[in-house]
C-alpha cells in the first residue's frame, strides 16, 4: 500500500486545498496521471500520481486546506499489474471521505461569492470533462477544475463572466453561476469601484506572501554570488530573421528562444550548476529542467520546468514555452512542472529592465537573467558602431560551486549566441 501525500508545489508552500478528486476508489492509476486539482496561492494545480496502481482510499476531503505531507489518497502498488477493475468492496465515495481521518481545517473561498455550501464528497461516477464550445471568435479560458464542474452542472462557459486573472473562469463563478442564475444568463459582473483582489479568482496578497517567503528564505539560507556579462546578439538576431522570414506571425520563433536554448545547452556542461542543494549536500538533476519564470496577470510569478530543454529543437523550446505561458495563466500547470525545474531562467523581455540580479529559488542552487536587448556602442575590428547587446547574469550557490565555474558558465552562454547556427 502506497500513501500518496499533498506533494510541496514551491519553496514555502505550507498547505494546499483540494478543490475536486478526477479519480475514485477502484480506479487504475498510472505514473503521471492527473488524479485531482489543488489550489494554491499561485492558482489551481493539477496534481499527478506518482506510481502505478489502483486507488483504495480518498483519504482528503474535497474543500479542505491540506498541509505538505498529509495523506490525500492511497494506492494499492502490488496491484497495478492484475487486469481489469478491482470489484468495489468498499462504501461509496461519500462514506470513505466521510470517514477519514484528516488533520486539516475548512477554509473559506478565495473569491466572496454567495452562499454555496462547499462539496464534501466526491461523485461517485467521475465523468469525463466536456469541452464546451465557445463564443464564435473567442476562446474560453478556465481552469481544469471550473471545466468539469461546468459539464457536470450543465453551465455554459461562455456565457460566463470569469473573475480570474485576464477574465479566466474559475470554480468559483461555475458554482456561483449554477446556484443563483439561470444558466442561459451572464451573471453580473463585480463591480468596477471593487477591489481588484475580489474580482480575480486567486488571492494576490497571499502570493505575494508566498513568494515574499520563499525570496526571504532564498537570501537567508543560500550564500549568493553575483556575475553579470554583456553578450553582443546580432548573430543571433540575424538568425531569427532568416528563421521567421517565411513563417506566419504565430508560428514565429521569439529571442528567448534562443535565449533558453543557449543556456540549456551549457548547463548540461556544468553539472554543479544543475541540482539541488538538500539535507547539506548537492544532489545533481536528473537532466537539464529548466525553469522559466512566468509573469501572471494580475500579478506574481511562477516558474514551471520544459524538462530536457538541452534536448529540444529551437521550435519545440518555443512550442513549450508557449504552452506553458497559456497554461500557467489559465490554472492548468501540473505538480511535476513545479517541483522538476533543476535550474531557472528568468527574461525579462523587450519591455523590461536592461539587467536583473535573481534571487535562487530554493533548493535550486543558480539562476540565470537576461535584460532587454538595447543598442549601445560597441567596437569591432577596432570600430565602434552601434550594435545590440543583452545584459546576462547568473546567481550562482558558494556552497554547490564558485564564481571560476560559474564564468566559465556565462562564457559558454556567450559562446553559443555568437555562434548561434550551432543552436
Amino acid at each position: 500500500m502506497i500513501d500518496f501525500c499533498m506533494p510541496s508545489l514551491g519553496a514555502d508552500m505550507a498547505a494546499g486545498t483540494l478543490v475536486e478528486w478526477l479519480v475514485k476508489p477502484g480506479d487504475h492509476v498510472k505514473r503521471g496521471d492527473v488524479i485531482g486539482v489543488v489550489e494554491t496561492e499561485k492558482g489551481a494545480i493539477e496534481v499527478e500520481v506518482f506510481n502505478a496502481g489502483i486507488v483504495t482510499e480518498l483519504v482528503a476531503p474535497v474543500g479542505t486546506k491540506v498541509p505538505v505531507g498529509t495523506v490525500l489518497a492511497r494506492l494499492d502498488a502490488g496491484a497495478a499489474e492484475r487486469p481489469g477493475p478491482k470489484p468495489a468492496d468498499a462504501a461509496p465515495v461519500a462514506a470513505t471521505i466521510a470517514s477519514a481521518q484528516v488533520t486539516a481545517e475548512p477554509i473559506m473561498a478565495p473569491v466572496p461569492v454567495s452562499p454555496v455550501a462547499a462539496p464534501t464528497a466526491v461523485p461517485s461516477v467521475v465523468t469525463p470533462p466536456l469541452r464546451l464550445p465557445a463564443a464564435v471568435g473567442e476562446r474560453v479560458i478556465a481552469s481544469p477544475a471550473a471545466r468539469r464542474l461546468a459539464a457536470e452542472r450543465g453551465v455554459a462557459l461562455d456565457r460566463l463572466a470569469g473573475s480570474g486573472p485576464g477574465g479566466a473562469i474559475t470554480l468559483a463563478d461555475v458554482q456561483a453561476a449554477s446556484a443563483h442564475a439561470p444558466h442561459s444568463l451572464r451573471p453580473t459582473a463585480p463591480s468596477p469601484a471593487a477591489p481588484a483582489a475580489r474580482r480575480r479568482g486567486f488571492d494576490q496578497a497571499a502570493m505575494r506572501q508566498a513568494i515574499a517567503a520563499a525570496m526571504s528564505r532564498s537570501k537567508r539560507e543560500i550564500p549568493h554570488y553575483y556575475l553579470t556579462q554583456t553578450v553582443e546578439v546580432s548573430a543571433a538576431l540575424a538568425r531569427l530573421e532568416r528563421l521567421n522570414r517565411d513563417r506566419a506571425p504565430p508560428n514565429r520563433l521569439l529571442p528567448a528562444a534562443l535565449l533558453l536554448r543557449a543556456t540549456a545547452l551549457a548547463v548540461a556542461k556544468m553539472p554543479e550548476l544543475n541540482g539541488f542543494w538538500e539535507d547539506g549536500r548537492f544532489r545533481p538533476g536528473d537532466g537539464v529542467h529548466v525553469g522559466w519564470a512566468i509573469a501572471l496577470r494580475g500579478g506574481g510569478l511562477m516558474a514551471p520546468a520544459i524538462r530536457d530543454a538541452d534536448k529540444r529543437s529551437l521550435d519545440e523550446l518555443m512550442a513549450a514555452m508557449r504552452n506553458l505561458v497559456g497554461r500557467a495563466r489559465t490554472g492548468g500547470v501540473r505538480s511535476s512542472e513545479l517541483t522538476d525545474p533543476t535550474i531557472t531562467i528568468t527574461s525579462l523581455g523587450d519591455r523590461g529592465a536592461e539587467s536583473v540580479l535573481p534571487i535562487i529559488y530554493p533548493p535550486q542552487v543558480a539562476m540565470v537573467g537576461f535584460g532587454r536587448i538595447v543598442t549601445r556602442p560597441w567596437v569591432v575590428d577596432n570600430a565602434i558602431g552601434p550594435r545590440p547587446v543583452i545584459s546576462l547574469t547568473l546567481a550562482g550557490d558558494h556552497r554547490a560551486s564558485d564564481g571560476h565555474r560559474g564564468g566559465l558558465l556565462l562564457a559558454e552562454i556567450e559562446r553559443l549566441l555568437q555562434e548561434v547556427e550551432t543552436l
